[in-house]
């Protein structure tokens, strides 16, 4: 399954500066993923005013979605990508809508009240057309939250969505390949344990470090090598030989790959799917599905009839 991230400037503009074209390359990335048997979920990854001050929400800094009518220009572009892709003819290849991606709950006016309200109107939207799966981020909220929120019998085909990283504080990047390893083991019960939803990770990686070309944003450098913006300081340690998958040495090979399978592992028998961000990087290989699968070691293991690794017991 592929998750296919959206602005909503790709359906509609809401007095801002965003160039729209993108919907015809969605329509033609559904159409290339059902000619090769791939699903999709589409992914409102950015939302009016932003809603987490995130780059990858279209706007960086400041949090305005939940303010003014944020919230209700968002569900219009939720009714036009539900009435055109949750269709029965969509079905077939498009499975789940998301409604908002990484919606940062601290940060919103109204906090989780607004996040949940807002979840459940979508929810509707999406029914209004047809009964295909709806997923919702976890708002960063422990997955227990969401208990009694969008729950049979009133609500059917939700999914709750988890992003698992380890690399956004100076604490996470500062941990050892086999602290970020026992991390991956014990984390997992903040947000996979007696949810009465399905969950799901959907975005991980193999990063253990915050080195990919402007992850933090452009030109604000990286808590690993000590040059993140506004908190310089040494460290000793350089991205140098992390960005270029080629240059990696035998240890980094084997404790990326050690990483990968603990997270396989938790992922398989926690929760009920995963979605690896991404399919493919400029560099970075770090968070590069195809370099990972293609390097000569296998860093990350094919699928099909892989057995656990038991790392996690």
């Amino acid at each position: 399954m592929v998750r296919i991230p959206v602005g909503y400037w790709a359906y509609q503009k809401f007095d801002d500066p965003y160039v729209q074209g993108a919907a015809p390359y969605v329509d033609l990335a559904i159409g290339w993923a059902r000619q090769t048997g791939l699903k999709v979920t589409i992914d409102l990854h950015g939302g009016p005013g932003s809603q987490n001050g995130y780059d990858n929400s279209g706007h960086n800094g400041t949090v305005g979605w939940g303010t003014g009518i944020t919230v209700a220009d968002t569900r219009a572009v939720i009714q036009q990508i539900a009435n055109k892709y949750a269709r029965p003819s969509y079905q077939d290849v498009v499975v789940a809508i998301q409604l908002l991606n990484e919606p940062l709950a601290s940060k919103i006016s109204g906090g989780t009240d607004v996040v949940v309200q807002f979840s459940k109107d979508g929810y509707g939207d999406v029914r209004d057309i047809s009964d295909t799966p709806v997923v919702i981020h976890d708002a960063f909220q422990q997955g227990t939250f969401w208990n009694g929120i969008l729950t049979a019998p009133d609500a059917q085909g939700v999914i709750i969505d988890h992003h698992e990283y380890q690399i956004f504080t100076d604490e996470l990047v500062g941990l050892s390949p086999e602290e970020h390893v026992q991390k991956v083991c014990s984390n997992a019960a903040t947000y996979a344990a007696n949810v009465n939803h399905w969950v799901i990770v959907g975005e991980w990686s193999a990063a253990m470090t915050d080195c990919a070309a402007a992850l933090n944003g452009y030109g604000v450098g990286s808590r690993w090598e000590g040059s993140y913006f506004g908190n310089p300081r040494a460290t000793g340690r350089s991205c140098g030989n992390i960005n270029f998958i080629e240059t990696w040495n035998s240890t980094t090979i084997q404790t990326t790959k050690r990483y990968i399978e603990a997270q396989l592992d938790v992922y398989i028998q926690q929760t009920n799917g995963f979605v690896f961000w991404n399919f493919k990087t400029e560099a970075s290989p770090e968070w590069d599905l195809f370099r990972l699968l293609d390097h000569p070691d296998k860093i990350f293991p094919n699928l099909k009839g892989r057995v656990s690794s038991s790392i996690c017991s």
